[in-house]
């Protein structure tokens, strides 16, 4: 009989040995100060009552199942602008974090109301608009580059294969620099495939003096122009710089952009798995917003994890090949495809708030198809 509890204790011991760290308990619960069928509006101070007799040592305040606020120090606060939020329906839950690394299940979640009206933009939140796959002559730009004249953005990007057929410095001057080229000045580019066609790129870097890749910050945005045209493989010069780039900003929202899209629904080009470490860097930082251009489409994902599987910490993908070229169309929709256009020239503009963002697309004169929203930060 000894020897039986000796072989327990044993056992016990071995089990407390290899329970994990960190995990999630259900046992452990946190409340809040919201109800089902709550209404709110204004600045609401959102708070969690401690139910469980662990040490928690963070609380996350979720809607819709994206964080919007994290708390490390007792009482556990989010004041949260409830004008922020559309009005209508919402889920509100909180999880906490303990301090050997547990986690609570979820609050109970609670579906409120919101009778807020969305703030004012600030006039002085950044505005980004642009494309890509833009001009094969000296005429193709001109219909969306008046769209550009018109929302006068603080920054003109560009998605790559901005002139055909290769890229060189006299199609830039021929067929871009009529157009799109007004907007030099303020223009944050990238290349695409068409590009290269020219060795090096050449007449790329000769029109816009800038780096292979690089990045820059518009009031909480930290924004990073990429090259799909080299190598972005595990380990390579330009995925190192990314992972670096992204580790050292300060900034609460990012945004990314280059020619060949991770993910696409597109009929001629498809999505290129190739772009997978990038996905992987950025998705790692809890990037928020990925522009590519390419097919010559536009198409709107939900936001997603590198697997293209829906996550509402994920990466939200816009392609946007409309700069006036050519129209392409589509295969059988990707899972976590929203929107898609295929017949419709247009820029897509971005207005950059503090912890979040509105996107449309902007058609060219004449044509109807356009597409609108909002989102906060991860």
């Amino acid at each position: 009989m000894a020897q039986m509890r000796v072989v327990l204790l044993i056992l016990v011991a071995l089990l407390v040995l290899a329970t994990p760290a960190s995990g999630h308990r259900s046992d452990w619960t946190v409340t809040q100060n919201i109800g089902a069928g709550d209404t709110l509006s204004g600045t609401f101070q959102w708070t969690v009552t401690k139910t469980t007799s662990t040490t928690m040592s963070s609380v996350s305040f979720r809607v819709d199942g994206t964080k919007r606020c994290r708390d490390a120090t007792s009482p556990w606060t989010c004041a949260l602008d409830t004008r922020t939020l559309t009005n209508g329906q919402h889920t509100f839950s909180v999880l906490a974090t303990a301090q050997d690394g547990h986690t609570t299940r979820d609050s109970d979640a609670a579906t409120v109301s919101n009778a807020s009206s969305q703030p004012p933009s600030s006039s002085s939140d950044p505005v980004i608009a642009g494309a890509g796959d833009i001009a094969k002559d000296a005429n193709d730009g001109e219909p969306t580059a008046r769209l550009l004249d018109q929302i006068n953005p603080t920054v003109v990007y560009t998605t790559g294969d901005n002139v055909y057929p290769d890229g060189t410095l006299a199609q830039y001057n021929a067929y871009y620099h009529p157009s799109w080229g007004r907007h030099k000045a303020k223009t944050k580019p990238t290349p695409g495939n068409h590009e290269y066609h020219t060795s090096g790129a050449a007449g790329y870097f000769a029109y816009f003096p800038v780096p292979a890749y690089y990045s820059y910050n518009l009031g909480s945005w930290h924004l990073i122009a990429l090259n799909s045209e080299i190598s972005v493989s595990a380990g390579s010069v330009q995925e190192q710089w990314l992972r670096n780039d992204l580790a050292a900003t300060t900034k609460p929202c990012i945004l990314a952009y280059w020619h060949k899209p991770r993910f696409s629904s597109g009929s001629i080009h498809g999505s290129k798995s190739s772009m997978g470490p990038l996905w992987n860097a950025l998705y790692a930082r809890r990037a928020d917003v990925v522009l590519n251009g390419h097919e010559h489409v536009y198409e709107r994902f939900a936001k997603q994890n590198p697997s293209g599987q829906a996550d509402p910490q994920g990466i939200r993908q816009f392609t946007v090949g409309t700069g006036g070229a050519s129209h392409y169309g589509f295969s059988t929709p990707l899972p976590t495809s929203e929107v898609r256009n295929g017949n419709t020239f247009g820029v897509l503009k971005l207005t950059l708030h503090a912890n979040g963002y509105d996107w449309q697309f902007v058609p060219v004169a004449g044509a109807t198809f356009t597409d609108r929203g909002g989102s906060t930060c991860n």
